[in-house]
């Protein structure tokens, strides 16, 4: 299975599909950078929905051509030709035209692919079809190594007979040196480049996240061998707790035996709670460990090995899977302290508290575990979230029987809670409150009470918003008009603010003010947060553009596209491309580097304001306000439909403002004018209205990832946080 086939780096393994065992047969490329055979993904999509990584586990959304849209594997193509060509070269191997000349010596065309006899390759020199084709004569087949001389030529799939030479830039296409004359004349819609040049720069892009991967694998591999190494000391800890535990417990005869069972039942519990949790974070760490591994490994390929065509097939892709790697928050703590057995009563105190004999306990402090309650709304499922630490601090794996919690609710009947640990140390406390009004939690830990329990936790309707974040000023945490709203990377809120000329960052779950900078622009509008953390800003007006700001604010570019008038709501794809409206003609589909691809729906707006896109539709959701309708159009700017009229009713609007669309893909529209939250299906139609906001003048909205919809109320300079799910 290792025997080497192609050269000294790449062995059979490495050309064969993990889920058929053979040779790939033309390989696609999930965006997880994992590559199969084209049938096998077929075979597999039938199979299973979502589909998901055989490898990585890593759900995939197939483009609209299913797997055949997917990008072709052109390296593994290239390593397949050199392992043919080389073993062609042996004797004993016939031509692949004429099938005969075992014993004569061989040459490789690789525009054709294909081994020929010299008879063969004496006619194919002649056509004038073929005699410009590279072809490579037996003796320099043998002596050589380098895979990357057998690239096979790509050429344009419209015209057939011309080489992939150009990259339009504009339409992130190859194009062939005909496509430049028709269809891709340099001017203001496209711009060919030579694919050298274009690669280069890509190349030098994906070198530098390689060397960022190489940090993020040590952590990731140290992290790995410290859980290895605890996991070897857990048996042991439940060893020692149990010796322990039976010579205590001897002592005290049959008078403790019922107690004695409890206890080690305990043990055991404790034990197969921290080995789980234990072999949950190993699988969590080394699961991270794959998906990076393999990045890396793909994308030294692609930067070591790949032609130019081949980095641009699969740099954006190399790029956006790597940055979405690095950027993700890891957790490499295991979080795990040993446990032992504790004698609580001396044996000679046994007939004064038999039940209190013993136990098993975690080296956890109760006066450091923390509760953090989450806004409660009348019939949805709501948390709070207890953390058990340790005495440093830390979060601490403990048994499910030492956390015990009661609620009730203003009457002062019990509500049920369920306790389910999320992570390592943090358990989540989910109740459904029937009722509005104060309600009471209780939370211990050990027996002891949780610093601040029992908490109150007022519980409101659906129109109350769960949270109120700022108030008419110009000071820290104050707001005066706010327009534009996003969530971070950290999952916090970010507010534009077309007074105060300056961005504010304020925390989910409390409103507190966390940061803040200001922005150029006379009046700036709406907002947006990129795959890397960066804020994007439009503003209107006087020194109008699109600017994007670094996490902590600093001025990194200003974008101000020739067709750019009059920006206002702007949203960013995960490759870096971003869709900004223009308002009062149409929407600009601009490059990451603000370069215009295309107008969207100029002739067909009439005052959009906001845009939304789901990327897994490829659909565009932009809200006209005078139209009184949300727009839909696809990424090439097809009007694909609409939805919507002026009216009170459901599903109608009253100059529509925020757009934004939910994990399923659902639309969820504010009014303007009253104030309705409403939720409608991918294709326009109604589902409900989430809430009326009471703001004053709602415009921008975002969905956090907890399931609340945050809304700036232009008037009544606030943000409100209204439930969602």
């Amino acid at each position: 299975m290792a025997s080497k086939l192609a050269s000294d780096d790449f062995d059979d393994q490495f050309l064969t599909c993990s889920i058929c065992m053979l040779h790939f047969r033309d390989p696609k490329v999930l965006p997880c950078l994992h590559t199969f055979c084209k049938n096998c993904l077929q075979d597999w999509a039938t199979k299973q929905q979502p589909l998901e990584c055989p490898i990585c586990r890593t759900q995939v959304s197939l483009p609209d051509q299913g797997v055949d849209g997917l990008r072709t594997n052109f390296y593994v193509n290239n390593l397949l030709d050199f392992a043919a060509a080389k073993k062609g070269a042996e004797p004993g191997v016939p031509c692949q035209v004429c099938e005969g000349n075992v014993e004569g010596s061989k040459s490789w065309c690789a525009d054709c692919a294909k081994l020929m006899c010299e008879s063969c390759t004496l006619l194919h020199r002649k056509y004038p079809f073929s005699e410009d084709h590279e072809v490579t004569p037996e003796n320099t087949l043998n002596a050589e190594k380098d895979v990357s001389k057998f690239y096979r030529k790509r050429h344009c799939h419209k015209h057939k007979n011309q080489e992939l030479v150009f990259y339009c830039e504009s339409c992130n296409a190859l194009v062939c040196t005909a496509c430049t004359v028709v269809d891709h004349r340099p001017g203001k819609d496209h711009n060919p480049v030579e694919i050298a040049t274009v690669a280069q720069r890509k190349k030098e892009t994906l070198q530098g996240l390689l060397q960022d991967i190489d940090p993020r694998l040590k952590d990731i591999q140290a992290s790995v061998k410290e859980v290895q190494r605890k996991m070897s000391n857990l048996m042991p800890s439940k060893e020692a707790a149990t010796v322990e535990a039976k010579a205590y417990f001897r002592q005290l005869a049959d008078l403790l035996q019922k107690r004695e069972q409890e206890i080690l039942s305990q043990i055991d519990e404790h034990c197969r709670a921290d080995g789980k949790a234990l072999q949950t974070k190993r699988e969590a760490i080394e699961f991270e460990l794959v998906g990076v591994t393999s990045a890396q490994t793909f994308c030294q390929q692609a930067v070591e090995h790949g032609s130019d065509v081949h980095i641009l097939e699969v740099g954006n892709q190399v790029q956006t899977r790597v940055e979405t790697l690095l950027a993700k928050q890891l957790d490499l703590e295991s979080n795990w302290s040993e446990f032992q057995f504790v004698e609580n009563t001396a044996v000679v105190d046994v007939v004064k508290e038999v039940d209190n004999f013993g136990g098993v306990k975690a080296n956890i402090d109760v006066s450091k575990c923390k509760v953090a309650v989450k806004p409660a709304v009348q019939g949805f499922a709501c948390i709070a979230e207890l953390t058990t630490t340790n005495q440093e601090g830390r979060p601490c794996v403990t048994n499910s029987k030492a956390v015990a919690t009661n609620m009730e609710d203003p009457s002062g009947t019990n509500i049920p809670t369920q306790l389910q640990m999320k992570s390592e140390g943090v358990w989540e406390i989910s109740y459904v409150p029937k009722v509005t009004g104060k309600h009471r939690l209780e939370v211990k830990v050990n027996a002891q009470q949780v610093e601040g329990s029992p908490f109150d936790i007022t519980v409101q309707d659906n129109d109350t918003p769960v949270l109120t974040i700022g108030r008419k000023g110009n000071g820290v945490g104050e707001l005066d008009g706010p327009l534009g709203v996003a969530v971070d990377k950290d999952g916090n809120i970010a507010v534009v603010e077309r007074g105060n000329k300056r961005v504010q960052i304020f925390d989910k779950d409390t409103g507190k003010p966390l940061n803040s900078f200001p922005v150029d622009g006379k009046n700036p509008f709406g907002i947006a947060v990129d795959s890397n953390g960066r804020f994007l800003v439009t503003s209107y007006g006087e020194n109008l553009g699109l600017r994007r700001y670094s996490k902590k604010g600093e001025l990194v570019n200003t974008f101000q596209p020739d067709r750019m008038t009059h920006p206002l709501g702007v949203t960013v794809l995960k490759d870096g491309r971003m869709v900004v409206v223009n308002g009062g003609q149409s929407c600009l589909l601009l490059q990451p580097d603000g370069s215009l691809i295309r107008d969207i729906g100029k002739g067909q707006l009439q005052k959009p304001r906001f845009v939304a896109v789901d990327e897994s539709r490829g659909v565009v959701y932009v809200t006209d306000m005078s139209a009184h309708k949300v727009f839909a159009f696809d990424l090439d700017g097809n009007l694909k439909f609409y939805f919507g009229k002026e009216g009170q009713n459901d599903g109608e609007f009253q100059r529509p403002q925020g757009v934004t669309i939910d994990p399923a893909g659902n639309i969820i529209v504010v009014n303007l004018d009253n104030g309705r939250l409403q939720v409608f299906g991918p294709d326009g139609t109604f589902i409900r209205t989430v809430a009326t906001v009471n703001g004053g003048n709602p415009y921008g909205i975002a969905l956090t990832p907890d399931g609340y919809i945050a809304v700036a109320c232009f008037i009544g300079h606030c943000v409100e946080m209204y439930r969602y799910k």
